[in-house]
């Protein structure tokens, strides 16, 4: 009896393993464009970018905390504002590689995961970008540290689980595409949105300027470089999303 229940909890979870990481059949044509153009008509718009913004900043944030606890720094937490703002904190050294790349990671993680996500998405692995979002987000609510923080990751990780489990084929891949072209479309405006800021005179403390005050960079070429990974990024993304 004992062994029919380990075989029947193997079989399981075989099942489930080969549903995280087996490929899906690829959408239509259509439903690839269509998610994009709903993803755009969120990202310009001034009133509906405002809320979807949130979005951005938790990939913007989790940037940060991911790469500072990969260079060996401690996170000590992420708290995530209602403005859409948001700080993360991590322990170490001031300066040096591994605070350079925690800085750089904020406005380049947005769409480098929109990037990785198209990645999957060309070769039909949906369900696996559906839980490795999930996974993600689970990890960084450990480490948020305010309320409107953990509301805001709470229902966007709760989606992503509701349409991993609940829905049909057809739904989760235009849930899935519909994130990752937000995330590649979604993470261009906020380089621009900095831009204007300094023009303005304002944003002195930016990620740009503390970079530069890191390495003697000026900001301007941090914010070039900023721009230029996320235009990549979004004509990379958009060849594997295309190529369906």
């Amino acid at each position: 009896m004992d062994q029919g229940l380990e075989t029947a909890a193997d079989a399981s979870l075989t099942d489930l393993w080969d549903r995280i990481l087996g490929t899906q059949a690829a959408p239509e044509t259509w439903l690839v464009i269509a998610t994009g153009v709903v993803a755009l008509a969120v990202v310009v718009p001034h009133g509906v970018w405002r809320l979807a913004r949130n979005a951005i900043t938790i990939a913007h944030e989790g940037g940060h905390g991911l790469v500072a606890l990969l260079t060996g720094r401690r996170l000590d937490g992420i708290r995530l504002h209602s403005d859409t703002s948001g700080l993360t904190v991590s322990r170490g050294r001031p300066s040096g590689i591994g605070m350079i790349l925690t800085a750089a990671a904020g406005y380049t993680a947005p769409p480098l995961l929109g990037l990785g996500g198209a990645a999957l998405l060309g070769s039909r692995r949906i369900t696996a970008l559906l839980w490795i979002a999930t996974a993600l987000l689970v990890a960084m609510l450990v480490m948020i540290r305010n309320a409107y923080g953990v509301l805001t990751v709470v229902l966007t990780g709760g989606a992503f689980l509701l349409v991993s489990w609940l829905a049909g084929s057809e739904v989760q891949a235009a849930f899935a595409y519909a994130v990752v072209w937000f995330l590649l479309l979604g993470g261009v405006r906020p380089a621009f949105e900095l831009q204007s800021k300094r023009r303005r005179g304002g944003a002195g403390d930016s990620d740009a300027d503390q970079l530069s005050r890191l390495t003697h960079v000026p900001a301007g070429l941090w914010l070039f470089f900023f721009h230029a990974v996320s235009l990549c990024s979004l004509m990379g993304g958009a060849r594997w999303l295309l190529a369906v």
